[in-house]
């Protein structure tokens, strides 16, 4: 898991530069994510490039209760020197085929309002901005997330 989590903090530090202040970033401690990527009901892809693990997506049913008839679509993370290089759009699409294998015909997803390359990323794959919002705040700086929802 502490790979898998290297991943997430790499792409964080990297796609969230100028967005989550850098002193947040900076603080990210070896392994953060590594423990809630063993949390039950979530399911993890991992993807490879030469021999070397390279991106990451993870997806679950709803969390959500609200959306409880929902695939989520938790995360999306690529090491800085994959992306690019098409490894989003194929672990979208992996995503996506193990939601419609779980039963769903939907899915949802959360991104950071100021995170454009994320949003037309995901925009691409016909994901719609819906009216949920939510805040979260990192060394005191809010930063709104935005819910997409995509029928497939």
């Amino acid at each position: 898991m502490l790979d898998v989590s290297n991943i997430y903090e790499q792409s964080w530090k990297y796609a969230y530069h100028g967005i989550i202040p850098d002193t947040w970033l900076a603080g990210i401690p070896s392994g953060r994510w590594a423990n809630g990527l063993k949390q039950p009901g979530r399911l993890s892809l991992v993807l490879f490039d030469d021999g070397k693990m390279c991106g990451t997506a993870s997806y679950c049913h709803a969390r959500m209760e609200s959306m409880k008839d929902y695939g989520e679509i938790v995360s999306i993370y690529l090491l800085p020197e994959v992306m690019h290089k098409g490894y989003g759009h194929q672990l979208m699409k992996a995503v996506i085929s193990e939601l419609k294998n779980m039963g769903y015909s939907k899915a949802y997803l959360w991104v950071l309002e100021d995170n454009e390359n994320a949003r037309q990323f995901y925009e691409r794959f016909g994901f719609v901005r819906s009216d949920k919002t939510q805040t979260d705040t990192y060394d005191g700086k809010e930063l709104k997330e935005l819910m997409y929802t995509v029928c497939f």
